[in-house]
C-alpha cells in the first residue's frame, strides 16, 4: 500500500520540476559523510510547493556563511503529497548569529532557543543544529544542556553539526533535511525507508528519548492518527509505563500540545492512540474517571462525536474553536458534580453549575493549563445548557441572541445525538431557529405549557426592621 502511495505522489509531483530528469538514478546514494542522499529525481518534490519565505530565509543564511535547510514536518508532508502547514529551517549559525541576518526576527525560548523571521503573518522557525549533552558539555558561548534526575532535557542549547541534528530529532520521518543547492534530500536515519514504509520510529533509545523530553510520547500519537502509521514494536512498547512522566511537564505546554492532537484535522485517529497507550489521562484526568464509571459509553459517545464534528469543521476548513471542545470534553465532570451538588448540597441548578464549573476548570488547569480568554466561554456554554430547556415568553428569542447560543446548541446536539435523553430539545431548537416569528412565538407559548409557574419571592412590608 507504501508503495502504491508513494507512486500516486510521484505522478502527482511529476511535472513539477523543469531539471529532474538530469540528476543521478540510485534511491540512496552515500555520502562521505553517512547520510542518504535522495535525489530530486526520486522524491519529485515540485519546487513550486516549496514556501517562497523559507526559501528567502535557508539563501540569506548561505549568504551569510552559514548552512541553510528545509527541515522536518514540511518534507515529511511534501512526501505525502500533503501541503504543509508550516516550513521549518535548520542551520549551522547560532540563534545570536541568525538574528544578525534578519531585521524582522526574534529570538524565543529559553529551554530550547529559537529564531523567528516574520513575513507580515508567516513566521518561519528557524532552529540551530543540536547536539547530545555528553559530546558537548558546554558550547563555545558558554551554554549548557540541562537534564534533572530522571532524564528530563531542562535545556536543550547545545549546538553541533547537521549528523549531530539529526540524531536528536524524535523520529526517523521527521530527519529529513532539504538542501537547495542540489534540491536533493539528506536522510541520516533511514526515514526516507519508513515514510515509504508507513512506520513511525524513534531515532535511538525510546526510554531514554521519552525521559529527555515526555512530550515525544503525545507526539507519537499524534504522528501516527495523522498519518495512519504504525508506531514500531520498540518504539511503542515503553509508552504505557513512562505514560506518568506527562504529570512532570508544564500545563501551560500540555495545553498546546492537546490542541495539536485535537486541532489538527486527525483528533479521532490520534484520541484512539492516547487511550490505547495510557496518554488520555495525564491531560483529561476528571474525563477519564468518567469514561470508567457508570455512564462510560454515553461520555466517549459524546467526546468522540466532539471529535468527528472538530476533524470534518477543519477538513471544509471552517473555524474551530477549543472552548467548543473543551466544553465537550469536561461536559459530564462537570454534569456529574453539578448533580452531587444540588442532591447533598440542596443547591439550585444554576449555582450548582457554577460551582461545579469552578472545581472542574481548576483541577483541570492543573494537567492542561486553559487560558481565561477560553475558560469564560466554556462557563458560558455550560451555563446556556441549563437556560437552553427553558423557552417560554421570551427567553427562547433572548437566549438565541446570545453570542454563545450557536457553540452551546452545537453542544446540546452532539449530547442528544450522543445518546442523552432531552426529550427532543435539540430538535425544537433546530426548528426555531428556522422558523417565522409567528411560528417562533407559538412554539413559545407551546413550550411554556405544562412547566411549574417561578414562585415569586414574598417582599417584606415597607415598615419591617432589621430587628424583625
Amino acid at each position: 500500500m507504501a508503495r502504491s502511495l508513494l507512486k500516486r505522489i510521484g505522478s502527482l509531483f511529476s511535472k513539477g520540476s523543469a531539471d529532474q530528469n538530469e540528476q543521478p538514478a540510485p534511491v540512496f546514494a552515500p555520502a562521505e559523510t553517512g547520510r542518504k542522499i535522495i535525489p530530486e529525481s526520486e522524491h519529485q518534490i515540485p519546487r513550486k510547493y516549496l514556501d517562497d519565505n523559507a526559501m528567502k530565509v535557508v539563501y540569506r543564511l548561505i549568504d551569510g556563511g552559514y548552512d541553510g535547510y528545509l527541515v522536518g514536518g514540511c518534507i515529511r508532508d511534501l512526501l505525502q503529497g500533503e501541503k504543509p502547514k508550516d516550513f521549518d529551517v535548520a542551520t549551522s549559525a547560532s540563534p545570536e548569529e541568525a538574528h544578525e541576518l534578519f531585521r524582522r526576527s526574534r529570538l524565543i525560548g529559553r529551554r530550547f532557543k529559537l529564531l523567528h523571521v516574520r513575513f507580515g503573518r508567516e513566521i518561519i522557525e528557524v532552529a540551530t543544529f543540536r547536539a547530545s549533552h555528553d559530546s558537548h558539555p558546554e558550547n563555545s558561548n558558554g551554554e549548557h544542556g540541562r537534564q534533572n534526575e530522571s532524564g528530563m532535557i531542562t535545556r536543550d542549547n547545545v549546538y553541533g553539526t547537521i549528523e549531530e541534528d539529526a540524531d536528536r530529532r524524535d523520529f526517523t520521518v521527521n530527519a529529513l533535511y532539504y538542501c537547495v543547492k542540489d534540491h536533493s534530500i539528506y536522510d541520516f536515519a533511514n526515514g526516507y525507508q519508513d515514510l515509504k514504509d508507513g512506520v513511525l520510529r524513534m531515532i535511538g533509545d525510546p526510554v531514554a528519548r521519552y525521559r529527555e523530553d515526555p512530550v515525544r510520547m503525545l507526539r507519537a500519537a499524534r504522528f501516527a492518527g495523522k498519518l495512519d502509521f504504525e508506531i514500531e514494536a520498540n518504539t511503542a512498547a515503553p509508552i504505557r509505563e513512562l505514560a506518568p512522566l506527562l504529570k512532570d511537564i508544564a500545563p501551560a505546554r500540555l495545553f498546546d500540545e492537546s490542541l495539536k492532537l485535537l486541532q489538527s484535522g486527525y483528533a479521532e485517529g490520534a484520541y484512539k492512540h492516547l487511550q490505547h497507550y495510557d496518554l488520555f489521562e495525564p491531560l483529561f484526568p476528571q474525563t477519564q474517571r468518567a469514561l470508567l464509571g457508570e455512564r462510560g459509553e454515553l461520555v466517549e459517545t459524546l467526546l468522540l462525536n466532539a471529535l468527528r464534528n472538530t476533524d470534518r469543521r477543519l477538513a471544509q476548513r471552517k473555524s474551530v474553536t477549543p472552548a467548543f471542545l473543551f466544553a465537550a470534553l469536561l461536559w459530564y465532570p462537570v454534569q456529574d458534580l453539578m448533580q452531587k451538588l444540588m442532591k447533598e448540597n440542596r443547591m439550585p441548578p444554576l449555582p450548582a453549575l457554577h460551582e461545579a464549573a469552578n472545581q472542574v476548570l481548576a483541577k483541570q488547569v492543573k494537567s492542561t493549563a486553559i487560558p481565561r480568554r477560553f475558560s469564560t466561554p466554556i462557563r458560558e456554554i455550560w451555563e446556556m445548557q441549563i437556560r437552553l430547556p427553558r423557552r417560554d415568553g421570551k427567553r427562547a428569542e433572548r437566549l438565541i441572541e446570545q453570542p454563545r447560543f450557536r457553540a452551546a446548541y452545537d453542544l446540546l446536539l452532539l449530547r442528544e445525538n450522543s445518546g442523552e435523553d432531552l426529550g427532543g430539545l435539540s430538535r425544537w431548537w433546530t426548528e426555531y431557529q428556522s422558523a417565522h416569528p409567528e411560528k417562533r412565538e407559538q412554539m413559545s407559548r407551546d413550550s411554556g405549557k405544562g412547566q411549574k409557574p417561578r414562585r415569586r419571592r414574598r417582599k417584606k412590608p415597607n415598615n419591617a426592621t432589621r430587628d424583625e
